[in-house]
């Protein structure tokens, strides 16, 4: 009894070692070594850089609410919105009086902020919050109704605005899956790196 215990003990300790050197250690670096060698931005956190430092990363929303700048969707992270360490949505149904009360009162910041909008139909996802409370992305309706605020904030023309908007658009996946999207922090680090001769009013 007690040799056919030690047999399964070892056997069991052998396996375990095994399964321990292959998916604990080699598995993971080997797929850690073909993410770094194919694909060392995705593999690294997507960041972006501006001047050597890093701005933040395409994966992940930050809040922004000065009137220069296109404002993402909101975050129902804790403890404080786009937290990466708690991605999570609010779990509050359509009917919920929460939920209602959240989307009327950033229904009004909004359309303080945009008096020229004041009477447009607000998009949806300016005003919830995705599920996992970190989209980095709004849709293109999301940013239009903020073309004019941006535009004259920063004295541009709102034409050239949405070319620019139109060039930091994603398209749908493979052409079919998904939605367009807007890349909130790539937008507005390519608004701040436009030259002074790009604007049309002096500030």
């Amino acid at each position: 009894m007690f040799k056919e215990l030690g047999v399964q003990l070892r056997t069991s300790l052998a396996a375990m070692a095994v399964f321990t050197l292959l998916c604990g250690l080699l598995f993971p670096g080997a797929v850690t070594l073909v993410g770094q060698i194919l694909f060392p931005h995705q593999a690294n956190g997507s960041l972006i850089e501006v001047r050597g430092k890093k701005a933040g990363s395409e994966l992940i929303g930050q809040p922004f609410d000065d009137p220069k700048y296109f404002w993402g969707r909101p975050s129902a992270t804790s403890p404080f919105a786009y937290n990466a360490a708690s991605s999570s949505g609010s779990n509050l149904g359509p009917t919920n009086p929460a939920l209602i009360d959240s989307v009327r009162e950033r229904v009004e910041v909004l359309r303080k902020a945009d008096p020229e909008m004041a009477d447009a139909p607000v998009p949806m996802d300016l005003v919830t919050a995705s599920g996992s409370g970190l989209d980095p992305h709004i849709s293109p309706a999301g940013a239009e109704y903020q073309v004019a605020r941006v535009a004259k904030a920063r004295g541009l023309d709102p034409a050239k605005l949405r070319d620019w908007v139109a060039q930091n658009t994603q398209g749908r996946w493979l052409g079919f899956i998904g939605d367009p999207g807007v890349n909130v922090l790539k937008l507005n680090l390519a608004l701040d790196a436009l030259p002074e001769s790009a604007r049309t009013t002096p500030r």
